[in-house]
C-alpha cells in the first residue's frame, strides 16, 4: 500500500495546530460532501480521503503515531486503542488480529480506512448521513449609484428565488462587502444555512471625486474675480452654497468646507469635508478696448 499523506489531503503542514486541522476539515468536507456533488465519484472518493485524514490528525495520540512511523503508523503499540476509539461508531464486521490480517491490500484507501468504515457508500452512509454541515456560502454583487447611497435607504435583491430586503447605509464604499447571516444555501442534514456575501460597486457619474468621506471638486473661477475677489455660487453634493473669494487668488487655491462632503458609514449625521480647487479661466476673444486696458495696466505695473 502506498504512503498517504494526510497532511497534504487536508492542504496543511506539520506543525498546523489542531484548530488548524479542524477548519481544514470542515472546508474541504462541506465542499466534497456527497449530498452536494450527487452521483459525483471522484468527490466522493476525495471525501473518503478528508474524512481518512481528519480520523488519524484530529487525533493527537494517533497523529504522534503517523508523525513518528508514517505509513506503519497502525502497527504501534497503542493501535488496540485506536480500534476502540473508531468501531464504537462503525459496525465494519473485520476482524483486527495480532497479524493485522483484517486488512485488504488492495483499494483506492488506506487498509486501516477500509477496515473502520468499509468500502463504498454502503458501509459508510450511516455516519454521512448523521454529520451536519452548514449550507455554501453565496456571493452577489450590488451596483449603486453615489447619489443613492447619499442617504440611507431600503432595497430588495432576489438570490436564488428568495426576495431579500436589505436597508444600505448611507455612505458604503465601493468595494465593500457585507455578511448577511443565514441567506446562503440550506444546510445539510439540518445544518445552518449558509451566508451571503453582498459587495458594493459604486457608479460615480458626478463631477465630484470621493476619498472615504471626503468630496474633491474643481471650479473655474474668472480672472477678474480671483483679482478683485467677489462672491461665487458653487455646487455641492446636495444644494449651492455661497463662498467669498479673496482678492489676488492663486491658480489652483484649494478652499474647505466643513461638513459638506460625504456621509460617513455608520456614523448618523456625520459628514466629511468638500475640498474645492480654484481654476482661473483666462479671458478669451478680448475686445480693443479691453488690450488697451490691459496695455496700460502693465504699463503701470512695470512703472
Amino acid at each position: 500500500m502506498d504512503f498517504i499523506d494526510y497532511y497534504q489531503i487536508l492542504g496543511i503542514n506539520k506543525s498546523a495546530s489542531q484548530d488548524d486541522i479542524k477548519k481544514a476539515y470542515r472546508k474541504l468536507a462541506r465542499k466534497y460532501h456527497p449530498d452536494l456533488n450527487p452521483n459525483d465519484v471522484a468527490a466522493e472518493k476525495k471525501f473518503k480521503e478528508i474524512n481518512e485524514a481528519n480520523e488519524v490528525l484530529s487525533n493527537p495520540e494517533n497523529r504522534k503515531k503517523y508523525d513518528q512511523y508514517g505509513k506503519d503508523w497502525k502497527h504501534a503499540e497503542q493501535f488496540e486503542k485506536a480500534q476502540q476509539d473508531y468501531g464504537r461508531s462503525q459496525s465494519t464486521g473485520q476482524s483486527f488480529g495480532g497479524d493485522f490480517g483484517g486488512f485488504s491490500s488492495g483499494g483506492d484507501y488506506s487498509d486501516f480506512f477500509e477496515s473502520l468504515f468499509g468500502q463504498g457508500r454502503a458501509g459508510f452512509g450511516s455516519q454521512r448521513q448523521q454529520v451536519k454541515f452548514k449550507g455554501a456560502d453565496l456571493s452577489a454583487e450590488l451596483q449603486l449609484d453615489l447619489k443613492e447611497i447619499f442617504h440611507t435607504h431600503k432595497r430588495t435583491l432576489t438570490i436564488n428565488g428568495k426576495n431579500i430586503r436589505l436597508t444600505i447605509p448611507a455612505g458604503v464604499e465601493n468595494g465593500q462587502v457585507i455578511k448577511i447571516k443565514g441567506h446562503g444555501a440550506e444546510g445539510v442534514n439540518g445544518g445552518p444555512n449558509g451566508d451571503l456575501y453582498i459587495t458594493f460597486k459604486i457608479i460615480n457619474n458626478t463631477p465630484f471625486k470621493r476619498h472615504e468621506s471626503n468630496l474633491y471638486s474643481n471650479v473655474d473661477l474668472d480672472l477678474y474675480t480671483a483679482l478683485l475677489g467677489g462672491d461665487i455660487t458653487v455646487n455641492t453634493f446636495d444644494g449651492k452654497v455661497k463662498l467669498k473669494v479673496k482678492p489676488e487668488t492663486p491658480n489652483g487655491t484649494k478652499v474647505r468646507l466643513r461638513d459638506k462632503g460625504f456621509p460617513k458609514y455608520k456614523k448618523e449625521g456625520q459628514f466629511g469635508d468638500l475640498y474645492i480647487t480654484y481654476n482661473i479661466k483666462m479671458p478669451k476673444n478680448l475686445s480693443e478696448k479691453e488690450k488697451e486696458l490691459i496695455k496700460e495696466l502693465a504699463k503701470i505695473r512695470n512703472s
